[in-house]
């Protein structure tokens, strides 16, 4: 799909409500089959990959900005106008920054690992990954981003999960993820009093990218969120445990 200029990779699921499924930081339209595969019988699905990740192009001056444009331009293109927003990681910034813009246009918020935006410490370690996908290119990432953040229990039962996750950032361009880690470090927070649906943050007991306490916070910023907290579970929520976050998603979609 031809999106300011640029092609973004965009995959469509079932008919119905329209649903906009976003990735994050690392991550591709993939991580999101569970809630493809548990909604596109009743629900459309809509799962891009971000701009400077996966198949979409590379966008050279990409931001937290950027990619809320770019999101609602798709949705502008497929005649999108009321839709279920959900975001993972970096991706829960995007949503955030887009429920601000789109007021009673977003039926409810589903945030997976979500944060407001990086504290400082995480800034400058995100500047020097972005330098190091240049230099090293992405294995190293990879190895250590698929064992440091997913929770013990999910290592030790559910190894593909983990070799998933790094077969994720093994597929990613090392300039553009670099790009994208930039962004994620220049990332300032959505107003949130300017968001007014329902939301729903789900995160891992073992979460260190969104541990709960802060988790918690951005909940109690929100007008009207719920918490749920999943045990023996690290950052790819939906990746280690998707059976507790289909789940829950059910039961806060009915």
């Amino acid at each position: 799909m031809q999106i300011n200029n640029r092609n973004i990779a965009v995959d469509e699921f079932g008919e119905g409500p329209a649903m906009l499924l976003v990735h994050g930081l690392g991550g591709t339209s993939n991580f999101w089959r569970p809630v493809v595969n548990e909604f596109m019988d009743r629900y459309r699905v809509v799962v891009p990959d971000l701009p400077s990740a996966g198949r979409s192009d590379i966008d050279p001056a990409v931001s937290i900005e950027s990619l809320a444009d770019d999101m609602l331009a798709v949705l502008d293109a497929l005649d999108i106008d009321q839709l279920h927003l959900t975001g993972h990681s970096m991706g829960t910034i995007v949503c955030q920054h887009m429920a601000a813009r789109l007021g009673d246009r977003v039926r409810d918020l589903v945030l997976l690992g979500p944060l407001a935006e990086p504290p400082e410490a995480a800034r400058a370690a995100l500047a020097g990954r972005a330098k190091s996908a240049r230099e090293d290119g992405m294995t190293g990432i990879a190895d250590v981003i698929a064992d440091v953040a997913l929770a013990a229990d999910t290592k030790a039962g559910n190894p593909n999960a983990q070799g998933f996750v790094r077969e994720m950032l093994l597929r990613q361009n090392p300039e553009a993820y670099a790009l994208s880690c930039e962004a994620l470090a220049r990332a300032e927070r959505a107003a949130p009093e300017k968001i007014a649906c329902r939301s729903l943050l789900i995160t891992g007991d073992e979460d260190v990218v969104a541990p709960e306490d802060n988790v918690r916070t951005l909940a109690g910023q929100l007008d009207d969120a719920e918490t749920l907290i999943l045990e023996s579970c690290g950052h790819w929520t939906l990746t280690e445990q998707p059976g507790p976050v289909i789940d829950a998603m059910n039961k806060f979609y009915r």
